[in-house]
């Protein structure tokens, strides 16, 4: 069966049922796991993980991938490669029998050293979880009781939809086990959501969701062992057939999978398998095999299987060649030791580029950098002679990664999707720029969810990113390349979007510190949309100090922003002067009634920061319980966001490829699940009226949230970044629990801050919701808590590089010498300018007189001594670049009247400052 618009690759089973698998294909995930099912019997099921005793790989345990699987067409996905685990090769072979709905997962581990090696081996993945009806339940075993023991041969699970015994909602599912009572079929049932090798599985809760079936082998030097489960699915009891012939009577299609099962543990199918194959199985009585004569397996004990190691892969022994160990430094911390003389520039984005190659890239790395900046040593040697020279810019030499959604000129910005695969933007989006004018490195772009659209994980066309916690699970999304990238210390902070939870997700997962300001805050232009209005574009950083220094060089008033004067006059003018220890003092802090109740009933999180509530009243806050807020006004607006969102887009990047959305939102090349190439219905383009209409529905949702909380007298309220622990990243439902706060919905501001690991080890975090422009407040409040709870935890999942200095040796360049960048060529072109009927702004025409290359320097208009605009402007020789230039409230008026009024235009190149002639400005006539 052809792939659909829901799978990697995809099998048709019986009843038109279809097993949608993660192999090598795009996104890459590549477990050899079942994605899902269209009856949703497995939502991320036959995965496997290997823990080599006393092994210390960082993939020890994990969820396996990195093997190539390679899909045949029809019905089978075999390993192009090995993947080694601290001596151990494991390779995968998936079969589908398409006519009776089940799968043959052959599991090959071969020891590769000169040591006997005992492993133990987890299959298994996530059946259900826990919301409605889709919590799972052991139907049956084998032996016909609820305990799965080594003396069963098969298991089946069901979703019951009203009390035990009743209709399975999802489709079922059977799970073979081996031979009954036999020593190696199976050791134990452990979660294989967390560590199955030493947590049992639950009976009840979403834990119970996640069996893992655990053998444990002992494989002497160059032997090979393997193990082999059949599952098989069935269709829905509740819901009809995907392929319309009805819907299944109540108990029908448990019955079906546990008969079939019970017929595979008896008469396993091998067809195929080679006689070496089926002799090295592990789980499996080969001397009962029907129709196997055992003899055939003498002398074959303690041989590798043909293949078994071939192309073996490994994650790579990378060492560094930088002295200085950037692991938990934040900027506060990088700056500080550069102005010391401890470190340099090129030794810190020397050390982050060795710990790309060593954890990131590759089959068996997080994924989580899509492009490195090629001249980035050029850069950090630029910015040391910039320091040796008495610049003292605030993030000098501070390297940062960009969600590959946010332009940058210097580096391709694909959305994370092969429809713009290659293509690189001729200016850097806005933020992206003064974050250079502060000095930063742009070091790279960061993977992602393609174009947003998942606030669940983060997969694009060029491979999924997993967590830097816990490499078997998702790192939330959409921007989940971003939030690794700091976590795994890969870069000192990162820039990613939000529409819903893009900021909060993946920055809870991560523990990290995020803003999503008042609309208009921070500004969205040079970004590939989601939705219009609603995107916002912010920072990930390890601590608040750090978010307040990039706050202050990039929430920076944008003129040609259409949200600017949402938030104009109303940011902050230093950041940094809301980190008060004591802001905490008198504060009322609001807890909705059911925030912290995690939608899958689980409380290991919530547990977790409840026992945190003591720091805010330590700093001197009260917390108040209040009402659940009652619900978003009525929509007020309509229109097709996302279309209007990437016609905005195409017209401000007119050496884009597209010239219409839709060839964008209905690409075939898109990745496979998000393809949808039917003709597009959709109602176009937004008119003005549309537009205004959407910013007055979420002004007055901002308002509501306003009266809610002074209904209660609170000066925030508190949420949960996740509710739950993060499932593993091969599933497509829900990777968490979650309860949304109001923030990107109605534009208020909203800070994300850790506040420390639950009992299973994993992160958990808070967010402050507070008043539209309200933004430093409530960073000020994470602040005073943070000064108390100490909440950001570094990561150990990849720990810091040997240094060795001759282990890369990469020289850097001298740069070659800047270009002539002299204010001569810069030049404005009109000496009277019209404003629009409103008198908000005017246009400036600025052109380059060169005749080659590109000139480049800093426009300032000035008005009255009042600063306009001060921006760095790069135009093409030859060409003209138009810069918007917003008007004061008095030149406003003045205009108003009738009256023209006299601006000074200041260009600012290297060394030279040249001041322009007087620019006439008025207004257009009107008539």
């Amino acid at each position: 069966m052809a792939p659909t618009a829901q799978a990697y690759n995809s099998v048709g089973t019986g009843g038109g049922d279809q097993w949608n698998v993660n192999d090598a294909a795009i996104p890459g995930l590549d477990t050899g796991s079942v994605r899902d099912t269209t009856a949703s019997a497995l939502q991320g099921y036959g995965g496997v993980r290997l823990k080599v005793i006393n092994g210390d790989d960082r993939l020890n345990g994990a969820l396996m991938r990195g093997f190539g699987l390679t899909f045949d067409g029809r019905d089978s996905f075999e390993s192009a490669r090995a993947v080694v685990i601290d001596g151990v090769a494991v390779k995968r072979e998936l079969k589908i029998d398409q006519e009776e709905s089940y799968g043959r997962f052959l599991d090959t581990f071969t020891n590769t050293s000169k040591q006997p090696q005992e492993i133990e081996v987890a299959f298994g993945g996530q059946v259900g979880y826990d919301t409605g009806t889709n919590q799972s339940d052991v139907a049956d075993t084998s032996d016909g009781d609820d305990e799965v023991t080594s003396a069963d041969g098969w298991v089946s699970f069901y979703t019951p939809s009203d009390g035990p015994g009743s209709a399975s909602a999802n489709g079922p599912s059977a799970t073979t086990i081996g031979t009954p009572g036999y020593a190696g079929s199976l050791d134990r049932v452990g979660i294989f959501l967390r560590d199955p090798f030493v947590n049992d599985l639950p009976e009840t809760g979403d834990e119970a969701n996640h069996p893992g079936f655990v053998n444990t082998i002992t494989l002497a030097p160059g032997e090979s062992r393997s193990v082999v489960h059949f599952v098989v699915t069935g269709l829905s009891e509740t819901s009809g057939a995907p392929d319309g012939s009805g819907v299944p009577a109540a108990g029908s299609q448990v019955a079906a999978v546990e008969a079939k099962a019970a017929e595979l543990t008896a008469a396993p199918d091998l067809a195929g398998m080679t006689v070496p194959e089926i002799c090295s199985l592990a789980n499996y009585d080969v001397s009962a095999l029907p129709g196997f004569d055992a003899s055939d397996c003498d002398g074959l004990s303690g041989e590798p299987l043909a293949g078994a190691v071939r192309g073996a892969v490994s994650a790579p022994e990378v060492k560094t060649t930088s002295p200085y160990d950037v692991v938990g430094k934040s900027i506060t911390d990088l700056v500080a030791d550069m102005e010391s003389g401890t470190t340099n520039a090129q030794q810190i984005v020397r050390a982050y580029l060795d710990r790309i190659a060593a954890y990131d890239q590759g089959p068996l790395g997080l994924h989580s950098v899509l492009a490195v900046a090629p001249d980035a040593m050029q850069q950090a040697r630029a910015a040391d002679r910039a320091r040796e020279a008495g610049d003292d810019r605030p993030l000098l030499g501070i390297p940062i990664m960009i969600k590959d959604i946010i332009d940058t000129e210097d580096m391709p910005t694909t959305g994370g999707s092969l429809i713009f695969d290659g293509y690189q933007p001729t200016s850097d989006a806005w933020q992206v720029a003064k974050l250079r004018e502060a000095g930063a490195i742009i070091l790279g772009k960061a993977n992602l969810s393609e174009f947003a659209n998942s606030g669940y994980y983060s997969e694009s066309a060029f491979g999924q990113v997993w967590g830097a916690f816990d490499p078997s699970r998702s790192p939330i999304g959409s921007s989940g390349g971003s939030a690794v990238a700091v976590a795994s210390a890969f870069a000192a902070a990162a820039m990613g979007t939000q529409t819903g939870d893009s900021l909060w997700g993946p920055s809870g997962a991560a523990s990290l510190y995020s803003l999503r300001g008042t609309d208009g805050m921070q500004s969205s232009a040079g970004t590939m949309p989601l939705t219009v209005v609603q995107d916002y574009v912010g920072h990930m950083a390890q601590s608040l100090d750090d978010l307040a220094l990039l706050l202050n060089a990039s929430a920076v008033g944008n003129p040609d922003d259409p949200l600017d004067d949402i938030s104009d006059g109303r940011r902050p003018d230093d950041w940094t002067a809301a980190l008060d220890p004591d802001a905490l003092e008198g504060a009322r802090i609001g807890i909705p009634e059911t925030v912290f109740d995690d939608p899958f009933g689980t409380t290991v999180v919530s547990d977790a920061l409840r026992a945190q509530f003591a720091y805010f009243e330590q700093a001197g806050a009260t917390l108040v319980p209040m009402d659940d807020y009652p619900g978003r006004p009525d929509r007020t607006y309509s229109g097709d966001t996302n279309y209007e969102g990437w016609r905005r887009w195409i017209a401000e990047h007119p050496d884009n490829p597209y010239t219409d959305p839709v060839e964008i939102t209905r690409s075939p090349l898109r990745i496979p699940f998000r393809r949808n190439t039917s003709p597009y219905t959709g109602s176009g383009a937004m008119s003005d009226q549309d537009i205004a209409d959407m910013e007055d529905w979420r002004a007055t949702y901002r308002a509501s949230v306003g009266t809610w909380m002074d209904e209660f007298d609170v000066d925030a309220v508190l949420y949960a970044t996740e509710l739950s622990d993060i499932h593993l990243n091969d599933s497509i439902h829900p990777s968490f629990g979650r309860i949304n706060p109001n923030s990107s919905y109605a534009g208020v501001p909203s800070v994300v801050f850790p506040a420390g690991l639950n009992a299973h080890d994993q992160p958990v975090g808070f967010q402050l919701e507070g008043k539209e422009f309200d933004d430093a407040k409530i960073l000020g409040y994470a602040y005073a808590f943070d000064q108390l709870a100490d909440g950001h935890v570094v990561s150990t999942s990849a720990p810091a590089l040997e240094y060795d200095a001759d282990a890369i040796p990469e020289p850097v360049d001298d740069l070659e010498p800047l270009p002539d960048a002299e204010v001569r060529t810069l030049t404005v072109l009109d000496r009277t300018e019209v404003a629009n009927r409103a008198a908000r702004r005017f246009t400036l025409d600025i052109g380059c007189a060169s005749a080659d290359g590109r000139c480049a320097g800093d426009v300032t208009v000035k008005w009255s001594g009042r600063t306009l605009l001060d921006k760095t402007v790069k135009v093409r020789a030859g060409g003209v670049k138009k810069v918007g230039v917003k008007l004061k409230p008095a030149a406003r008026r003045k205009l108003e009247k009738g009256r023209s009024i006299s601006v000074k235009v200041l260009l600012v190149g290297t060394g030279k400052t040249q001041t322009a002639e007087p620019v006439r400005v008025k207004v257009r006539p009107r008539g």
